[in-house]
């Protein structure tokens, strides 16, 4: 072969075929890899990358459950929940915000200034959402959405407040107010779940089981209309029927918020029983708060001081060690009993308040509620036996009610009693109680001598209909000999001992006053602030009721010159107001000419 024709062979390959090669190759890999990769999308992972779009697709939404609704014992609604908004504004879809706030300001939580300054801000740092009015009922969206429909009425389309929107927010509400609110309870704003007294302790009851909403959606998140729509609807909570009266309730309120402004109390409680069944007609505290306005509600506001404020019951408590020597035949109603004016028990010396005679009966010791008497009748009953009726009567234990926050008191055993012990507890010291358990112990009396378990809620209504009913405990704590003994003993109280301001106008009565100092803790000794205290019971011969009433330091005169730190002068009152009005509620018949 000649050099002329192995020089055109070695030109055959020009100097830009090597790049077109190249170029070539890759091209033929990468659209292989785009294959590839179509094969292993469309084939191998096809499965997986639709449940992928399916899920990217699918929308899941909490359907919130209705909550049960509260009622009183005559079927009154004191919590239920309505519809309820939350209004919000996307600032990025507002021209001009102070224009939007001049509009909404009369509804939002804010005031004008606060509200510009947070829309200014939001768009500022792009924000797309504002709270303008939380938790607000549907008259008031309404409302809301008039003054925007006003306002864009009246101006041309691209000027239009927009960005408005409004979301659902269940809300709780309580048509009776204040009425009972330490014992309804609140919800959390948020959640709607209980966070105080009945509202918390049935909240598993009354908020039900959410439901689910499941749809597809297309990238703008509209419904697709073919798309899967599966819907779990909630179920709504149980509604709970408590024992309690609301007019009653409101009479209790009354007379205790009288006695706070006469006697200048801390604070104040007052229990009213229905001593057959246990049922608790009203729980009345003070100081008070509105239910639907929370702002005031401090945790001293809203503590139920009912069963949560324990105290030394005073002379209340007398009845208790009377009553337990007559079940126990130690004495009568008239076995004299030695009262000089004062004792030393110990390294303590106990006194009268005023003076007494040498000698009184049983029945006098209770009418003219006299310390010395009470102490030797304990003496004869001895420190096991006065322990073993304390307990029988419900002291040093919960009484087991529906409620946060009750406390059990404290009753030391015996064996760790002093010589002083007994003495003191029969007089109404060195053991501490609630008004729910003074009431308790003096509707066991009222009972015939039952002690019955006070309750709060008499049934739960479930969805379906069914009703689980309370069924209180009760056990026999005296004869009915002895109850009725000790009720002729309180009704002598009142017709002539210490307990005359509590005398009703149209029925008979039997009570207790009482006066208790108060331990001061830091200094370790009683000062002389006292609670002030009067439980009694009506109609005498067959009560209908069971009214406790304790005061903390209420203080003061009566225009005769009486302290008002003493139960007789500032309890004694409102245990007639609120039984006088109980009596009429109940429909009970007056008694008393």
């Amino acid at each position: 072969m000649s050099a002329a024709r192995r020089g055109n062979r070695a030109r055959i390959w020009k100097p830009g075929d090597l790049r077109l090669l190249v170029v070539g190759i890759v091209f033929v890999l990468v659209w292989g890899g785009i294959g590839f990769r179509l094969f292993d999308l469309q084939g191998n992972q096809a499965v997986a990358l639709a449940t992928v779009g399916f899920d990217q697709r699918i929308s899941e939404e909490t359907i919130a459950a209705p909550r049960g609704t509260i009622y009183d014992r005559g079927g009154v609604e004191l919590a239920l929940t309505i519809d309820g908004w939350n209004v919000v504004v996307d600032p990025m879809m507002l021209d001009d915000t102070v224009m939007a706030a001049t509009v909404l300001a009369p509804f939002a939580d804010t005031s004008f200034e606060e509200l510009v300054t947070d829309l200014t801000e939001g768009q500022a740092k792009e924000s797309r959402y504002a709270e303008i009015a939380m938790r607000i009922d549907t008259a008031h969206k309404e409302a809301i959405e008039s003054a925007v429909a006003e306002y864009n009425a009246g101006v041309d389309k691209k000027d239009r407040l927009t960005g408005v929107f409004y979301r659902e927010q269940p809300l709780r509400v309580y048509p009776a107010g204040s009425v009972a609110a330490q014992v309804i309870g609140l919800t959390a704003y948020d959640m709607n779940d209980g966070i105080e007294g009945l509202e918390l302790t049935f909240n598993s009851e009354l908020e039900g089981d959410p439901g689910r909403l499941i749809v597809e959606r297309d990238p703008s998140r509209r419904i697709i209309p073919q798309g899967q729509v599966i819907v779990e609807p909630a179920i709504a909570g149980s509604d709970i029927v408590t024992t309690i009266d609301r007019e009653i309730q409101f009479a209790a309120e009354q007379g205790l918020r009288k006695a706070m402004q006469k006697t200048g109390s801390l604070s104040g409680a007052v229990v009213v029983l229905d001593p057959d069944t246990g049922a608790i007609l009203a729980m009345a505290n003070a100081p008070d708060f509105d239910l639907n306005d929370r702002s005031s509600a401090s945790p001293e506001v809203l503590r139920n001081r009912a069963v949560s404020d324990m105290y030394e019951p005073g002379s209340t408590l007398k009845v208790l060690t009377i009553a337990a020597a007559l079940e126990e035949g130690l004495v009568s109603a008239h076995t004299m009993i030695d009262t000089p004016h004062s004792i030393e028990i110990g390294d303590f010396t106990y006194s009268d308040d005023g003076y007494n005679p040498p000698q009184m009966s049983v029945r006098d010791v209770v009418a003219k509620s006299s310390n010395i008497g009470t102490i030797h009748i304990e003496q004869m009953l001895g420190n096991d036996r006065h322990y073993d009726y304390l307990t029988k009567f419900g002291l040093g234990r919960q009484v087991g009610l529906d409620v946060e926050g009750e406390r059990h008191g404290t009753l030391p055993p015996t064996s760790q009693w002093t010589a002083t012990s007994g003495s003191s507890i029969a007089i109404g010291y060195a053991v501490h109680t609630t008004a729910l358990q003074m009431a308790a112990l003096y509707a066991t009396i009222a009972n015939d001598g039952i002690w019955t378990e006070p309750y709060l809620v008499d049934e739960i209504i479930q969805p379906d209909g069914t009703r689980i009913t309370t069924v209180p405990r009760a056990h026999r704590v005296l004869s009915p000999e002895t109850a009725s003994t000790v009720r002729s003993m309180l009704g002598r109280v009142i017709e002539e001992g210490t307990g005359k301001r509590a005398a009703l106008t149209d029925y008979t009565a039997g009570g207790k006053t009482g006066t208790s100092f108060k331990f001061d803790v830091e200094r370790g000794v009683y000062s002389k602030d006292t609670y002030a205290s009067f439980i009694g019971m009506a109609p005498l011969n067959d009560p209908r009721i069971v009214v406790a009433i304790v005061l903390d330091s209420p203080h003061g005169e009566l225009p005769d010159g009486v302290s008002l730190s003493h139960g007789g002068a500032s309890a004694a009152p409102v245990f007639a107001e609120v039984a006088q009005n109980a009596l009429h509620q109940l429909g009970v018949a007056p008694d008393r000419d």
